[in-house]
């Protein structure tokens, strides 16, 4: 499986930034999971499919991909939407609805 590289996005429960601007290579699965018969926990012998490297540009991390001859998938994020809202707007004259508590 190729490596993934991708920019996180912004957690659906916070409105901050952090994390976001940073790109993000993941290595791919090359060894199937298994379950443990004794405790039932899944596991791989594969230990990079844990690894997440950071990077603060996608070329810096194609260009680490392309050095280490790894094949590697590029996913663009998505542009976010940004609606301004005023809070003085809740309490216009020329309001549609209407103001309750």
């Amino acid at each position: 499986m190729p490596a993934r590289i991708y920019k996180q996005s912004k957690p659906a429960g916070q409105s901050g930034l952090v994390g976001t601007r940073q790109w993000v290579f993941e290595y791919g699965q090359s060894a199937p999971r298994k379950q443990d018969a004794l405790m039932g926990w899944t596991g791989s012998a594969d230990t990079r499919s844990q690894l997440r490297l950071m990077f603060d540009t996608c070329e810096a991390a194609e260009a680490y991909a392309q050095r280490e001859q790894i094949a590697y998938e590029v996913e663009q994020p998505a542009e976010r939407l940004r609606r301004p809202k005023v809070y003085a707007d809740n309490f216009g004259y020329k309001r549609i609805q209407n103001w309750t508590h």
